[in-house]
């Protein structure tokens, strides 16, 4: 039997073990973040106003974290995107995600959230095969518009 999986907010205790597991998800996609981003992350957290965050602990142990912030849209008075998720390697294929991605669907029903949703690479094919099950693929494309240019 899987030990226990409690899914809370993140407290001002859990830094030390936020903050492996952030590295850890930047690292996965490739972004370099500086130790300033970094702290000014765990504010936004810690300040709960427009970012939210997530711990799943197992033993008291933090595994997992997941992100997320509710903002309103053109056709809904409020949304949940579900900006960050990542698991300690080891408790991969636990139920860790999914128990995270359960809390964060829990928390936007209760603000009321005409959705919930998330993106992923193309090529995540572990993620996307939970996530394949636990909701649906509209299949939208993201795009991004560089900041530090004009558009061509």
């Amino acid at each position: 039997m899987s030990p226990a999986i409690v899914v809370d907010a993140l407290r001002a205790e859990d830094r030390e073990g936020w903050e492996p597991l952030a590295r850890g998800y930047k690292a996965f996609y490739g972004t370099t973040v500086t130790d300033a981003e970094y702290d000014a992350a765990w504010r936004r957290l810690m300040q709960g106003h427009v970012v939210h965050g997530l711990a799943a602990r197992v033993d008291g142990r933090v595994v997992g974290i997941a992100h997320y912030l509710l903002h309103a849209s053109a056709w809904s008075e409020r949304v949940c995107y579900l900006q960050d998720l990542f698991t300690v390697p080891d408790a991969r294929g636990q139920g860790v995600a999914r128990a995270l991605i359960a809390a964060v669907g829990e928390r936007a029903r209760e603000a009321g959230c005409a959705r919930c949703y998330w993106q992923t690479k193309a090529d995540n094919a572990v993620a996307r095969a939970l996530y394949d099950r636990v909701a649906r693929h509209d299949g939208f494309i993201r795009y991004d518009l560089p900041m530090g240019e004009p558009p061509r």
